[in-house]
Formats: structure tokens, C-alpha cells, sequence
């Protein structure tokens, strides 16, 4: 039995984008506006400069997006595919998704252009635009993973400012040599989604679908955390 967990977000807007947006914003104002989104329950920000190349391959005119992360419920994260818990994954998507929107409307009030991209268009990857910021990767078992955690979702606003702090470096490179030595999802997988060479097969993976998450479960970014992670990746090179 199949199940689609998300739903469309309704929109939640207040106010109105403004007619002539400002461009540049202020540490101070970048300061405050993260420290409501962490109140908010969200777990960082990240920022992504669309490139020209990017922005033609995709046919979109936007370039400035802002990436609102959120740790996924671990309780949730542990059960059994399944209606119920399928039903709790959208809940959690739509809650998070109202505080986007009231994230956004904060950014219209202060006079910059924000609009959220829609999360089930398929127009354009969410995932490539996140990688975009430099601080994500995608896993063997194909997740997107950004520091704060393997278990993360994502909202993202694109927006009119232009000096949002971009990184040009990514420090997650490491990740897919690291992956390469493990194999975990390889052998908790369900569904045996990979092939010989530990190849992610797509097709046959139920996240989505069921909401199957036993790589996240299994996986040592989720178990141990990044840094722990990467210390001991540190003693393999050695």
C-alpha cells in the first residue's frame, strides 16, 4: 500500500510583497530575523546565490534564496511506515510550513520582496537549490544533508536581498568519500534500493511514498552527529 504524506500548504500570507524592494539588509536586521526563525523552531538557516548556468537550466528568473531548516521528529522518524505515521509527517510539514510563510510576511513588512517556493513543484529541485548554498551534500542514500543533521526539512524564500551571507566553499565535500567506506543503508534498506555497486535506486526507495526512513535511522550522521562524524573520518585518513 502506497501513501502520500504532504499536502499543499495553504497559503498563510498577511501582508503583501512591497512595490519597490529593498536590496540590502543589515547585520543587525539578519541577526534578529534568524533569532526568530531559531525561535520558531527551526534549526538554522542556510543561503543559496543561484547562478546563471543554474537559473537557465531550471527556467526560473530568481536567484536569492533564504533555507529554513527543521529537524524532523525523531519520534515520528523511528515508526513503521504507515498511514499514521504518514499523517504525522504532513502535520509537522504544515506546521513548519505557517511559520515559513509568517517568516516571509516579517521580510515583507521590513520591506524586501519574499516568497516562499512552493516544496511539492517539481518544476525545480529543492535539493539542487540547497545545494547551491555550499553547505549541504547529498548522501549515499540520497538525502540532503546540511550540518545541523541528517534528519532535516526544508522551506525556502526566495527574496529580493542580495547580500545575504553566501558561502562559496563546501565544507561537506568529505561526505561522499566517507559514504563510499560505509555501506550501512546499503545493508538496512527495505527495499534493497541500490544496486551491485551501491548505486541508490530511486524507483524502488519508499520515502516518499510510505514514509520508510531506516536510513536515517541507521545512518552514523544521524546516530552520532556530524562532528563526531567527521572526527573520526579524521583518524581513517591518518
Amino acid at each position: 500500500m502506497r501513501f502520500r504524506y504532504h499536502q499543499p500548504i495553504p497559503n498563510f500570507y498577511n501582508i503583501e510583497n512591497p512595490i519597490e524592494p529593498l536590496t540590502t539588509i543589515s547585520n543587525d536586521f539578519l541577526d534578529e530575523f534568524t533569532e526568530i526563525a531559531i525561535a520558531s523552531m527551526f534549526a538554522g538557516l542556510s543561503y543559496s546565490k543561484l547562478n546563471d548556468e543554474f537559473k537557465k537550466e531550471w527556467g526560473i528568473d530568481w536567484d536569492n534564496i533564504i533555507i529554513l531548516k527543521y529537524h524532523m521528529s525523531s519520534d515520528i522518524l523511528k515508526m513503521e511506515p504507515s498511514k499514521e505515521k504518514c499523517k504525522l509527517m504532513d502535520e509537522e510539514f504544515q506546521e513548519y510550513g505557517a511559520k515559513a510563510f509568517a517568516l516571509a510576511d516579517i521580510l515583507r513588512e521590513n520591506g524586501f520582496r519574499a516568497d516562499l517556493i512552493n516544496p511539492l513543484d517539481d518544476r525545480v529541485s529543492l535539493r539542487a537549490v540547497a545545494m547551491q548554498s555550499n553547505e549541504a551534500i547529498i548522501t549515499r542514500s540520497n538525502m540532503c544533508m546540511f550540518k545541523e543533521g541528517l534528519n532535516l526539512g526544508f522551506f525556502m524564500i526566495k527574496t529580493s536581498i542580495e547580500n545575504l551571507p553566501f558561502k562559496t566553499v563546501n565544507e561537506l565535500e568529505w561526505v561522499g568519500d566517507y559514504c563510499s567506506t560505509c555501506g550501512v543503508c546499503i545493508d538496512r534498506c527495505p527495499e534493497k534500493a541500490f544496486d551491485e555497486n551501491g548505486k541508490f535506486l530511486r524507483k524502488l526507495c519508499t520515502a516518499h511514498r510510505e514514509g520508510c526512513s531506516k536510513c536515517i535511522d541507521y545512518c552514523p550522521f544521524y546516530k552520532r552527529g556530524y562532528d563526531k562524524v567527521k572526527k573520526r573520518y579524521g583518524r581513517m585518513k591518518k
